[in-house]
């Protein structure tokens, strides 16, 4: 696999994945190297002239009056960094650690922030040895910046703390000393250019997009499927009715719908059997497609953050000023975060309510209760509705955006904050949580469309139909459910589904 570098300028989302869940080994930019002596350079010019700095030479927060002696300014990292490591709560993943010590870096190397070269290569070396702090995942309010996520992700490096190391969790001095990477020595501003970001809650929020990307097509082939089963009619997918909506994601859920049906002798045409179908067939391209909208909004954002410097303060090398700002600030990931987790609650809303159509026999069209044969002794897909149902209402709960809500830190010095990492950690939730819903949707499509007539099957479901009866057999009566709901869950979680729809009709949009 290809070395990554990093420039601080042009790193990607697929590269950030590439990086944190498939290993790919990282390095930087020599030029930008040179920037990040420059700044490191002016830092100490500075520091030896006395002048006041934030942070470097003064204290943090509401000790920022608070002046350091020349002595102690080295100390004043290091405790900063014993100060902030106050996380509560599980472990995050290991994909978010490492995108974490990913975006770090990259943040670092922009030539801002006035750490030593050591500094990063030393997450380098992290990365691409495996070392990888225990992040705990609550604790950031989200401003200034991911401070107590960073700080735990930090204490490794100075011989503190805990991380894992080839699948064993230990002492972060011991995990460093077997990946023969050495400790540092934090310098002035270095402990606080470590942790004064927002890498935490835009790491969360990266993986869920990656995960949505993929999940925005599944949302599609699963509700073609349904479509199929249920002879839904094909002509409120039509070009022309997009069009005039004007909306992007409209017109792409709409076309993937075409591309998924086209040669299926399933669906039905205006009129054939009934005019119209109820909404959540026939609106599917403009309820899936609002959510589309929200997600190519959400990379935006997070393509955006994955490159930028959120420091503070900002070392300027070309003036020589040392600017204390708000780069910190995790708003605009929050307010992202937050669109996110109600743009998947929405894929799950729908995908319920298709789920309950097919179970309905006042609404499925025919097909038997609850999409059993023998009705009475068996309860058939009854109770996996429920399960959907509690997980949409759930998400109904956990899409209450976070960034909406502030609370003081630092004795009013820091007066607005953005609960961005809640809001990421709260879209994770929420993805998991429709990737479920999905996978029982999925199971009740291929239930139905086993309940009936065979007929020829669209280009793209399919391959959908395949995939699922390859994990999940037709259910002739009651049995334990809940592993098969967890096989469903899985083939969308690992793109199993999506890639073999793919491979049948071309990447979808």
């Amino acid at each position: 696999m290809k070395e990554i570098v990093l420039n601080g300028k042009d790193l990607t989302l697929e590269s950030l994945i590439r990086i944190t869940r498939n290993g790919a080994q990282v390095c930087a930019s020599l030029e930008a190297m040179e920037d990040v002596k420059k700044s490191r350079a002016l830092v100490e010019e500075l520091v030896a002239g006395g002048r006041p700095m934030y942070g470097i030479n003064t204290g943090f927060g509401r000790f920022s009056e608070v002046a350091i002696p020349e002595e102690d300014i080295n100390l004043l990292q290091i405790k900063l960094i014993l100060a902030d490591a106050a996380g509560v709560g599980a472990p995050l993943p290991t994909d978010v650690v490492r995108g974490m010590l990913v975006m770090r870096a990259n943040s670092l190397l922009n030539g801002f922030s006035g750490v030593r070269p050591v500094v990063i290569n030393t997450i380098l070396d992290m990365l691409n040895r495996g070392v990888h702090p225990v992040v705990p995942e609550k604790g950031s309010v989200g401003s200034s910046g991911d401070l107590c996520p960073l700080a735990h992700m930090v204490l490794p490096m100075i011989g503190l703390g805990e991380a894992e190391y080839n699948g064993v969790v230990m002492e972060g001095a011991e995990a460093m000393a077997k990946a023969k990477i050495p400790l540092i020595e934090l310098k002035a501003k270095e402990g606080l250019a470590l942790i004064n970001g927002t890498q935490c809650m835009t790491s969360v929020a990266a993986h869920v997009l990656a995960d949505a990307i993929t999940l925005k097509k599944t949302a599609d082939i699963v509700g073609a499927l349904t479509v199929e089963s249920l002879r839904g009619i094909k002509n409120a997918y039509d070009p022309r009715i997009q069009d005039v909506r004007r909306h992007s994601g409209q017109r792409e859920a709409a076309e993937n719908m075409l591309r998924l049906l086209e040669g299926s002798e399933y669906v039905t045409t205006q009129g054939e059997l009934r005019m119209q179908d109820s909404y959540s067939l026939r609106c599917i391209p403009q309820i899936h497609g609002a959510s589309r909208l929200a997600i190519d909004y959400v990379a935006s954002v997070v393509e955006n953050e994955i490159n930028a410097v959120t420091d503070n303060p900002i070392v300027l090398v070309d003036t020589g000023d040392v600017f204390s700002g708000g780069n910190f600030h995790g708003q605009p990931v929050a307010i992202a975060a937050d669109t996110l987790g109600i743009a998947l609650s929405e894929l799950g809303n729908i995908s319920e309510r298709r789920i309950a159509k097919l179970i309905d026999p006042a609404l499925n069209h025919g097909l038997p209760a609850f999409l059993v044969k023998h009705g009475g002794i068996n309860c058939g897909f009854m109770i996996p509705q429920y399960a959907a149902a509690a997980l949409v209402s759930e998400n109904k709960v956990l899409a209450h955006p976070a960034s909406v809500d502030s609370i003081p830190t630092s004795a009013g010095q820091e007066d607005h904050v953005s609960m961005g990492t809640i809001g990421a950690r709260k879209a994770a939730q929420i993805l998991e949580n429709v990737r479920m819903v999905l996978g029982i949707e999925l199971m009740c499509a291929a239930q139905a469309l086993d309940l009936q007539e065979k007929r020829k099957l669209g280009a793209g479901t399919e391959a959908a139909y395949k995939v699922i009866r390859g994990a999940v057999e037709f259910m002739e009566e009651d049995r334990v459910f809940y592993k098969d709901q967890k096989l469903a869950a899985e083939l969308i979680a690992d793109g199993t589904l999506v890639k073999a729809v793919e491979e049948a009709v071309g990447t979808l949009r």
